[in-house]
């Protein structure tokens, strides 16, 4: 979808030009923010921007080093603190107190370090496919991917590319469908030529930086006082039955929604996660 009309730029805290679209500015109700995954941008959220903003605000960012946002040249810098902190920076620069954030994955865990530093500023949290830890096979899986994807020649290997990496997790897609995936995740360069619309330093970032400090768990008990809804997509190798367990354990009020025929991660366009998010938002 190419909506050029919502398309905004903003500066980060240490001078980067960051994208974001914003949807239906002028809709009363608490706004959504939409995060992406890892190597993804805003453009995964086109569908559900189209349909949340029917009756509310909707922004969607593309984080540092992705989609139309700058590039760092301090690679170091592509870690969830920095992305919390580039969130907090655009929802200060609209003057948005409290929001709902969608992430997926990574997002996710953007929400929930968004928490444990001003749960009050959540109304409320849908994590798709994404919990406190991540399971040691799917980790392994996409740092073994990410930033070392080969070029391509032209959209065809693009989308036999996309196909590769995401077709185990998403069947039944249809070539229509395939070619939007491979379109949210690669952009022609000047010779006409796609390429992964991301930094490939995020990669060597996955596997050099390695995980913040802290507990992540402690990261998910700030949410104990914000409505969570978490999205599963039940073939995923990220979040695993065993973690979703130990996640209502700790907030006993989490909803949590399966999705069939998904694995990491559900598009966000089917209809189990329509229902759910509206159903959800409906009274924050």
């Amino acid at each position: 979808m190419n909506r050029p009309e919502t398309a905004r730029h903003y500066r980060s805290s240490d001078g980067l030009r960051l994208f974001y679209h914003d949807f239906a500015p002028d809709r009363p109700g608490t706004p959504v923010i939409c995060l992406p995954g890892l190597t993804r941008n805003s453009r995964d959220f086109d569908e559900l921007a189209a349909h949340l903003s029917a009756t509310r605000r909707v922004l969607t960012p593309d984080l540092r080093g992705r989609g139309f946002s700058d590039h760092d040249p301090e690679w170091r810098n592509y870690h969830p603190g920095t992305y919390v902190r580039d969130v907090w920076t655009l929802l200060d620069e609209l003057g948005i107190d409290a929001v709902i954030v969608i992430g997926t994955s990574l997002g996710g865990l953007i929400a929930m370090a968004m928490a444990a530093q001003d749960a009050s500023r959540l109304a409320g949290v849908v994590m798709n496919d994404i919990g406190p830890e991540v399971a040691a096979e799917g980790l392994l899986r996409i740092q073994t991917y990410t930033g070392k994807l080969p070029p391509v020649a032209n959209w065809d290997e693009a989308q036999a590319q996309t196909r590769e990496i995401y077709g185990p997790w998403l069947p039944g897609l249809s070539d229509a469908e395939w070619d939007k995936m491979t379109w949210r995740a690669y952009r022609a360069g000047a010779d006409g030529v796609p390429a992964q619309d991301i930094d490939r330093n995020i990669g060597r970032a996955v596997r050099e930086v390695g995980p913040q400090v802290g507990d992540p768990w402690m990261l998910f008990d700030a949410l104990r006082d914000t409505p969570t809804l978490l999205l599963h997509g039940v073939m995923s190798d990220i979040l695993t039955p065993a973690i979703i367990d130990k996640m209502r354990a700790r907030k006993q009020d989490l909803q949590v929604v399966d999705v069939p025929d998904r694995g990491h991660a559900p598009l966000l366009n089917e209809r189990e996660c329509i229902a759910a998010i509206d159903t959800f938002i409906r009274e924050l």
